[in-house]
């Protein structure tokens, strides 16, 4: 489908939120040309002096065809509902392969960096026909990724882990637009993203400066900020065991039980004393403010690592 205005279509979910556009538009141009053409109808027949019969309404209501009118509304109203919702549900869960990135928004830009470890400001290349799954957290205030031409919006937020993904179909350059008011220069708060070719994205990568990628970086971190003082598999304290804890269910000692996912793990970190693991006691000190959102995402990686190291023992 061609884009409107000058809006490309580079991700699938354009696509699809371009369809229920052009639908809606043209639900509402309908609409509003039946309505418009009542009004010239009814505004000529009974103008001041014509020869329109005119008198009390009838007393008798055809309810087959109010029946048939609020039907067809209904059953209107209940497809639109799930033609858009079907289409935004499907893109709140990533696919398992896709590119795992992570974002840190602040005052005034956009940092990532990819599970290689290259880091980019206020830029993201990625592979065309590749998932890309977007982990973000902010380090100040609230801010807005925003891709025109991808059709994806998602609030960043100080505190929280929010996450969004794509399918680039297209190559070439695109906005990046924080779309919430976040201070002084929240106008400038621009950036762009590289749609490449498979094999160019490969190339590229290859000509950043090398660095550990976010598992091995919080691996040291992990050691560096004595969490391994705990939560070691050699360690003798009375903690909970970090392999195969990503993914899994955990029974809390209230009677609740929470997925460890990303946002629990971050919780523990900065709240540890807000879901704490049945059998164990509440004796783990808060690192907020100790650890930056940057270091929060490393630790977690290196969490998750742990996780799918443990898998492929098992298997």
């Amino acid at each position: 489908m061609n884009p409107i205005f000058w809006l490309p279509e580079a991700t699938s979910l354009a696509e699809r939120v371009d369809h229920i556009f052009y639908g809606l538009l043209a639900l509402s141009a309908l609409t509003l040309l039946l309505v418009f053409m009542l009004v010239v109808v009814l505004a000529v027949r009974y103008r001041r002096g014509s020869a329109a019969r005119r008198g009390p309404l009838p007393e008798i209501v055809n309810r087959e065809f109010e029946i048939g009118w609020t039907s067809i509304t209904l059953f209107l109203f209940l497809f639109l509902f799930w033609w858009a919702a079907s289409a935004d549900l499907r893109s709140l869960a990533a696919p398992a392969d896709a590119l795992e990135i992570h974002v840190v928004a602040k005052q005034w830009m956009w940092k990532t960096q990819h599970p290689s470890g290259a880091r980019e400001i206020d830029a993201l290349h990625v592979p065309i026909d590749k998932p890309v799954r977007l982990l973000m957290t902010s380090q100040d205030v609230i801010h807005s990724f925003f891709v025109p031409a991808f059709r994806v919006k998602q609030d960043v937020l100080p505190g929280r882990d929010t996450e969004i993904w794509f399918l680039p179909t297209r190559t070439g350059v695109f906005p990046l637009l924080c779309a919430e008011y976040c201070g002084t220069d929240h106008s400038m708060m621009r950036g762009r993203i590289v749609v490449m070719r498979q094999q160019d994205y490969a190339e590229w990568l290859t000509q950043q400066p090398e660095g550990d990628d976010l598992a091995h970086e919080g691996a040291r971190l992990f050691v560096a900020r004595g969490c391994s003082g705990c939560h070691a598999q050699s360690s003798s304290v009375h903690a909970p065991k970090l392999a195969g804890l990503y993914g899994r269910t955990v029974q809390l000692s209230d009677g609740r039980q929470v997925k460890a996912d990303d946002g629990y793990i971050r919780d523990s970190m900065l709240q540890p004393k807000r879901d704490i693991a049945a059998g164990f006691e509440p004796i783990m000190p808060s690192y907020a403010g100790l650890l930056d959102d940057g270091e929060v995402q490393s630790l977690t990686a290196y969490i998750r690592s742990l996780a799918a190291q443990t898998g492929k023992a098992d298997d």
